[in-house]
């Protein structure tokens, strides 16, 4: 196939999204030599920011839980880190609900302070609104039961799915709606107990409850926060941690699939036709990409590789990326995110694009977020416009590469980009006006830059089947390959960081021993 160099890393990890950067510097501390390669010139995967015309996005980063000082999360981050980042709290509000014709509702922190909100919204449904408080925090504890099992033999995971079975069963199994419509028949309630799930993909019909209560509820008891220095601050301060102890990074470098010794994997095969060897690899691509675009042929493992094919992928998106002159703040924008169901459903994805209203949009502010942002005399300022979407929209030019899916592709791009301006001006009215610079990113955007299939920028749909998947295990069937991100924990940023950890302590146990604490 091509040559093999001569040196030998201890550890190959493709892929420099959240989980493969995690999973390369927690190895890197514990004293392996590390090869870090990502397919693009831009490092960070969906922690990446891009620039227009004097304005920078954060890709994929609308806020972050779990990361106040005392959060494990922050102090492993720390640990990660070569120096440490600083994040920023985002204020007791954080996001702001606007469903059908009812009056816009903030959700508060922590758990108490959002109960007495929704109280204050509907004196009649107290008894539901404790009961949810109730599930979200029991549904969070069953999904945390699920997690560590990734990391662990198969007989200890099982032993410890099979010890809290009754609260699997009760949170894992059963679907976020399953969970709400046993709770109230308020409509209006319902919606705002779903709302927030496009933080992790899971339509309310289809996804565990346990993972919609993980994230969720996630910002009740420490609040959100941003990064200083916008999303690209991630690889800034962690990809460092690689160099120091010995490790490279490397950008621009595919990988094509794996290199193996009998039936174990022994390194990685480069587009070019290079070899690198290695005792382990780690792919952060995703546990449905690993399988499909690196092993090998007649690898063998097919019951493996077939519950991972079973398991349908998560939802595309399409977001509007815009740029502002002027006081946005005075014009409405804020701090806190705004989702927006122009019909009260909360349970559709846009299958019209790029004609008709999209009935799920979220709207966020980065800029106001990031403390080092500085607006300038002309007060420069970002926003992004998403909305959650059906892959079918797109399918048509899927097989085209980019800069080459004709005429056509122009027009539905120009189309829906016009159909989403006039939502964002129908919502911000006094924003829409100080819109200097618009750019549509498609689901197919997301295909280009991360390779997830049918633009899956969450990986796997968080069904209860993927909750109890056992071959979303970090550790494969195949000796020599680990996975790690957001498929083997949960979806989001903190998801794929616990994924590149979970990965990493199978591959050293030294690791597993900083993440216990």
């Amino acid at each position: 196939m091509g040559d093999v160099e001569r040196d030998t890393w201890d550890v190959i990890v493709i892929g420099s999204g959240m989980g493969g950067m995690a999973a390369a510097a927690a190895l890197s501390r514990v004293g392996n030599t590390v090869l870090l390669l990502e397919q693009h010139q831009t490092l960070g995967g969906l922690t990446h920011s891009f620039s227009r015309e004097g304005f920078t996005w954060d890709v994929g980063i609308h806020y972050l839980s779990e990361l106040a000082p005392e959060d494990r999360a922050r102090e492993l981050l720390d640990w990660l880190s070569e120096t440490p980042m600083d994040f920023v709290p985002l204020g007791s509000i954080y996001d702001v609900l606007h469903i059908g014709s009812a009056k816009p509702l903030s959700l508060s922190r922590p758990f108490e302070a959002q109960e007495r909100d929704l109280k204050d919204r509907f004196p009649d449904q107290t008894e539901a609104i404790e009961a949810w408080t109730c599930a979200l925090r029991q549904g969070r504890e069953a999904m945390n039961k699920i997690l560590p099992t990734r990391a662990m033999p198969k007989i200890a995971g099982d032993m410890l799915v099979w010890w809290n079975r009754r609260a699997i069963a009760k949170w894992c199994l059963r679907t976020t709606k399953e969970v709400i419509d046993d709770l109230t028949d308020d409509p209006e309630l319902a919606a705002v107990m779903a709302a927030q799930w496009g933080d992790h993909g899971g339509r309310p019909g289809t996804a565990s409850f346990a993972m919609h209560a993980l994230i969720a509820g996630a910002y009740l008891p420490s609040g959100s926060w941003y990064p200083a220095g916008g999303s690209a601050a991630f690889a800034d301060h962690i990809l460092p941690t690689i160099s120091r102890h010995g490790g490279e990074v490397r950008a621009g470098v595919r990988v094509e699939g794996l290199l193996m010794d009998d039936d174990a994997v022994a390194g990685v095969w480069t587009v070019d036709g290079m070899g690198i060897r290695a005792k382990a690899v780690i792919s952060d691509i995703g546990a449905r990409e690993t399988i499909e675009t690196l092993l090998p042929e007649n690898c063998g493992h097919q019951d493996w590789i077939a519950e991972i094919r079973a398991l349908p992928s998560n939802i595309a998106h399409f977001t509007l990326f815009l740029g502002f002159e002027g006081d946005i703040e005075a014009a409405g924008a804020t701090k806190a995110n705004h989702w927006i169901f122009p019909t009260g459903e909360t349970d559709a994805l846009w299958t019209t694009a790029p004609d008709g209203p999209p009935p799920c949009m979220l709207a966020s502010f980065g800029s106001l977020k990031n403390p080092t942002h500085a607006p300038g005399p002309r007060k420069k300022h970002m926003g992004q416009f998403l909305v959650w979407a059906d892959w079918s929209t797109v399918i048509h030019w899927a097989d085209r590469p980019a800069g080459a899916r004709g005429d056509d592709y122009a027009d539905f791009k120009r189309r829906a980009e016009e159909t989403l301006m006039v939502q964002f001006e129908r919502f911000f009215p006094d924003l829409a006006k100080l819109v200097v610079y618009r750019e549509l990113a498609t689901p197919l955007s997301t295909v280009s830059f991360t390779g997830h299939l049918k633009g899956a920028f969450y990986g796997l749909d968080v069904t209860p089947e993927r909750v109890m998947c056992d071959a979303l295990r970090a550790r494969t069937p195949i000796p020599g390959l680990f996975l790690a991100g957001q498929d083997v924990a949960s979806p989001g940023i903190p998801g794929a960081l616990w994924g590149g950890l979970l990965s990493a302590a199978c591959v050293d146990p030294k690791v597993l021993v900083k993440v216990r604490g």
